[in-house]
């Protein structure tokens, strides 16, 4: 089953799958995660051949997870396949010398329990405070060391991506959220990133679960019981400034009809939408580890990256036949990672 993922090639040569299991979902806001079972729970996905995992300095124990399954896997003695583990720096704003950013990359080195970083991605909270690029200077020195290998952010937008590749500073990816609902990319980075390289690694592809047979035909959720986790709060939102329930409610329908005619779920076609866009790399879809349901969508994740699904000119026609009926969300909201800067 593992030949079935196709990877990606990142700027300094590490090869990523382009299904990313993501790690967003142990940081505390989906619900208390046993560790154990968390550690536990990562082995099917790898057995599957995802073996390329997201991950945060600030996702609670997201990175201690990740070390505890990784020496597991190199002590167990079997030939097993490589990991890919990706992180990120999401410093608090304020001096960025060498040593601070040193720090925070052995921190992450020690809980992740490796010797170099696959990739680093940056977060920065203000453009107004010029220090991001002191950061990424220090970042690009330690890339040049061998500390890390790839060197990439997450939430930048258009503009920043141009002064920061203009100073010389090599970019392999950007993480931003990219849907059927949240097209932003595909206003100005996408050319940006094309041109320079660059890959956009996605997330939000499946609205938190939103997007999937289980909503269609159903009433407007509003409780906090009903939107009870992070992700269902969080994309009912982006729902709600796209267009809301009744359009949306449309796109489950069209993208139903999509998948009976493909022989696959929604979440896979939503999420090979995105994966065949120009520019994107890789879709990261959260592992609910160490809760219920751990691992119960990792055959829709094959599916969607599977060369035997191929979304034809009718289906693309169907879903924009929905989605030009939504609000221009780049002169709503901003570009990609302004909602987190307003």
């Amino acid at each position: 089953m593992s030949s079935t993922v196709p990877k990606v090639r990142l700027a300094g040569g590490l090869e990523i799958c382009r299904v990313l299991n993501g790690m967003w979902q142990v940081s505390g806001a989906h619900g208390t995660v046993n560790k154990t079972k968390a550690v536990e729970a990562m082995q099917a996905y790898v057995d599957a051949g995802l073996t390329t995992f997201d991950m945060a300095d600030i996702y609670g124990p997201a990175e201690e997870i990740y070390g505890l399954f990784n020496s597991q896997l190199k002590s167990s003695g079997s030939a097993s396949p490589a990991l890919q583990g990706l992180t990120k720096f999401v410093p608090r704003p304020g001096p960025m010398e060498r040593k601070e950013v040193e720090k925070a990359l052995q921190r992450s080195m020690s809980r992740m329990k490796v010797d170099t970083l696959d990739c680093v991605q940056f977060h920065w909270w203000d453009y107004k405070d010029k220090r991001y690029l002191d950061a990424l200077g220090h970042l690009s020195d330690l890339q040049q060391e061998g500390v890390i290998r790839e060197l990439a952010l997450t939430n930048f937008d258009t503009q920043r991506l141009e002064e920061i590749t203009k100073k010389g500073i090599c970019i392999s990816s950007n993480q931003v959220q990219y849907s059927l609902i949240d097209q932003r990319p595909a206003a100005r980075m996408e050319r940006f990133c094309v041109a320079n390289n660059i890959k956009l690694l996605t997330y939000g592809t499946l609205a938190g679960g939103l997007l999937s047979e289980r909503y269609l035909g159903k009433a407007e959720p509003s409780s906090r019981a009903e939107l009870d986790t992070a992700s269902l709060s969080k994309y009912k939102n982006m729902i709600d400034a796209w267009g809301g329930w009744a359009l949306f409610q449309d796109l489950l329908v069209a993208l139903e009809t999509i998948a009976k005619r493909r022989d696959c779920s929604v979440a896979s076609v939503a999420t090979r939408y995105v994966l065949d866009r120009p520019a994107v790399g890789g879709v990261i879809i959260g592992c609910r580890l160490g809760v219920a349901g751990a691992g119960q969508h990792i055959s829709d994740s094959l599916r969607s990256c599977s060369p035997d699904l191929e979304l034809a000119a009718e289906d693309h026609a169907a879903i924009e036949a929905v989605t030009r009926r939504s609000r221009d969300l780049m002169a709503l909201i901003g570009d990609c990672g302004d909602e987190y800067r307003r």
